[in-house]
């Protein structure tokens, strides 16, 4: 994986870049649409490729371990031929996934002991497996197993996750180094950064993940119930230490407005499942704030839901029509309102990438910020 840097805004942190994969390049900064399953819901692959202009997608270790599991992916010689996708894909280790199961898991030096939410039965991700996981499910970029703790974490579990984390990490990067690719495209590790909302723990963190040279870095345990500006600050903290030559990946943000201010700060990669979570309840995001498609507003607003839109879906339907779809609760409603997140999103970060390279990023962005959290 190469990564180029292409443009630094003025009077920002804000950066432009290119990433370089064996299944194509991704322009930074840019947001990676969420496929949990191998599939991102709701959304065919031309959809995805053709109207949403999506770069790269991601998958999950956790979610494909389960189903279909290894052996299947294995057959089909990777998730790329088992799901049509060409293009780079990244997958989650499955540490979150891990957080999440709070009730079923147990955490040891060995590794996340949990037990599956499908079946109830017991499995075991260490540092070392999951590398091998990924390597079966052939990933342009894998990433390491990590704890991701609670935003309000007190300092001592905080500490102690940390040291856990970097233990797992010393781990899985001698075992990513000392294997091999299975599918002849090469992959990239990167490892994550933690320490919840405490500077020192972060700082500490991301000097370790440096120390490491992996072609990428990601932040990790943001966004997990931390008030905004204690995140804006941690990213503010580890950028201040990782490589300004390898791309940054804030994992599970967030918000348009989110995004926007991580950028500001040098983020270069995003991914979360809002633009179809949100979608399929609902809400449409545009450049002028958010729309809630069941209120009463737009039962006889028969304007597109976005003019000159980012893609097809906003010039062809209407809000009255799309308010009907949900009202009636017919499944186009679902797909359309995530296409046009996710076409919107992709054309958010195109935007901040074209506004970093002219050099006017800094106002475009304060005036962005405004807007998109508007509620319409």
């Amino acid at each position: 994986m190469d990564f180029k840097l292409i443009a630094t805004a003025p009077d920002s942190n804000a950066r432009a870049g290119t990433i370089t994969t064996d299944h194509g390049k991704i322009e930074t900064p840019i947001f990676m649409s969420v496929g949990t399953l191998g599939s991102v819901k709701g959304v065919h692959i031309h959809e995805l490729r053709d109207d949403i202009k999506a770069q790269i997608i991601l998958g999950n270790t956790y979610h494909l371990y389960l189903r279909p599991g290894m052996e299947i992916i294995r057959q089909a010689g990777g998730l790329h031929k088992f799901n049509g996708w060409e293009r780079p894909i990244l997958t989650d280790s499955g540490g979150f996934q891990v957080f999440s199961l709070s009730e079923n898991r147990k955490l040891t030096s060995e590794g996340a002991h949990f037990r599956s939410h499908i079946d109830g039965s017991k499995h075991l991700f260490t540092p070392e497996n999951v590398v091998d996981i990924q390597r079966i499910i052939g990933s342009d970029i894998m990433m390491a197993l990590d704890e991701c703790p609670p935003g309000t974490a007190d300092r001592a579990y905080a500490r102690k996750s940390l040291d856990l984390t970097k233990h797992w990490l010393e781990r899985g990067w001698k075992h990513f180094c000392e294997t091999e690719p299975l599918y002849g495209h090469s992959q990239a590790y990167f490892p994550i950064v933690q320490g919840v909302t405490y500077p020192d723990l972060r700082r500490e963190s991301a000097e370790f993940v440096a120390s490491l040279g992996a072609d990428g870095n990601a932040i990790g345990g943001l966004a997990v119930g931390e008030p905004a500006e204690a995140m804006y600050e941690m990213i503010e903290v580890v950028n201040d230490v990782l490589p300004k030559d390898k791309p940054r990946y804030l994992m599970g943000v967030g918000t348009p407005a989110n995004i926007l201010e991580a950028i500001d700060r040098g983020v270069d990669m995003f991914d979360c499942v809002m633009p179809t979570r949100n979608g399929r309840n609902g809400m449409i995001f545009t450049p002028d704030g958010t729309m809630n498609m069941r209120n009463k507003k737009w039962a006889d607003d028969f304007t597109p839901l976005q003019p000159d839109g980012p893609s097809y879906v906003d010039r062809v339907y209407s809000k009255a029509y799309v308010r009907h779809l949900f009202i009636s609760q017919e499944l186009l409603a679902m797909q359309i309102a995530s296409i046009h997140n996710l076409a919107f999103y992709l054309w958010l970060v195109g935007e901040a990438r074209r506004h970093i390279i002219e050099g006017d990023f800094k106002s475009w962005k304060t005036e962005m910020v405004e807007r998109v959290m508007r509620r319409l």
